[in-house]
């Protein structure tokens, strides 16, 4: 399996859309478009005007999107576009294409993050070969694992976002009855999302029998750096709750090989970040408190972070147990 250069590596969220282009195995991937997903009535105009941008049509694309993955079709969860991978290569003639899950690609970018792509929540001790985990509150929630398999890495996708998230303390249980239920539930995407925080603190200020403020996500965050208490609280909780479901997922998959944070949310947040106390609460899982004690944490700082990685897996498309003949699409194909 190879991918012909030029390359383009695209990521499609609900909210923010990013094209780059790397040229040659081993070349950074230099950003080409970045704008809102709701600019563009799909992802064939986004990579027409990102080659137009460039100065060169793409040879090859590898795209990452926030939605389930069947073969080269993917409908974005939190968006109205729908991805059909084998029709974008015939009419851009492409020669090698292959679409990730947003968090799938998150994955595989974990052994190319840089120091300066990341921030230090716990050094802890990274066991060589041990799964990893990455997690992150977008316009949705998402998780991955990253496997070793026969010297190879496995990307692992979840739909994690999706499970059940009840309480646990005291705050937490006067909170749980007034948070908004999505489809009838309260699951980690409800709550740890940007609109998951709107929801957190609205509920959190009824539990406390303030009046309603009607903040957004970004309200409440321009909220605590006003200076308001109210604000501060929701944000910190929601940390907690980061915490609590890194935790979980490590567990899952007993993750000792490190837990990154990634999304477009928690960078926006890191100034009430207090790093004790998110790991405290990530290890708060008695009795296996000992198997997370070591696992590093970290957060990505870096938005295109996902990007190089790609890039990376189109350089070395075999360090990876990737199913290419099943996934991938080309013109004519």
């Amino acid at each position: 399996m190879r991918f012909p250069y030029p390359v383009m590596v695209c990521d499609v969220g609900g909210t923010n859309l990013r094209i780059a282009v790397s040229r040659a195995p081993g070349s950074a991937p230099a950003i080409v478009l970045k704008d809102s997903t709701a600019a563009h009535h799909g992802l064939e105009g986004a990579l027409v005007a990102a080659a137009k941008a460039a100065g060169a049509e793409a040879r090859s694309v590898i795209v990452c999107a926030a939605g389930p993955v069947e073969a080269g079709h993917v409908r974005l969860t939190n968006a109205d576009w729908t991805l059909d991978g084998p029709q974008i290569a015939r009419r851009l003639g492409l020669e090698q294409g292959l679409l990730l899950n947003d968090f799938e690609a998150q994955a595989i970018a974990l052994p190319h993050l840089t120091p300066d792509m990341t921030r230090e929540i716990f050094r802890g001790a990274a066991r060589p070969g041990a799964p990893m985990v990455v997690l992150g509150p977008g316009t949705g929630l998402g998780a991955a694992a990253l496997i070793s398999a026969d010297g190879r890495w496995l990307p692992a996708t979840t739909e994690a976002g999706h499970v059940d998230f009840g309480p646990v303390g005291s705050l937490e249980e006067q909170v749980w009855p007034h948070l908004e239920r999505v489809e009838g539930r309260v699951t980690f995407e409800s709550v740890l999302s940007g609109p998951g925080l709107a929801r957190l603190h609205s509920a959190l200020g009824a539990a406390r029998a303030r009046a309603p403020d009607g903040l957004d996500a970004a309200g409440v965050q321009a909220a605590a750096r006003a200076g308001d208490e109210s604000a501060v609280e929701s944000i910190r909780l929601f940390w907690r709750l980061v915490a609590r479901c890194a935790g979980d997922l490590a567990l899952i998959f007993l993750a000792r090989g490190g837990v990154t944070l990634a999304g477009g949310v928690l960078p926006r947040l890191v100034d009430w970040l207090d790093a004790q106390a998110f790991r405290e609460t990530f290890m708060a899982k008695a009795p296996m408190q000992a198997a997370l004690a070591d696992i590093p944490i970290r957060l990505i700082v870096q938005p295109d972070a996902v990007l190089a990685g790609m890039a990376a897996l189109a350089a070395a498309p075999d360090t990876y147990a990737i199913d290419y003949e099943k996934r991938r699409w080309r013109s004519g194909a």
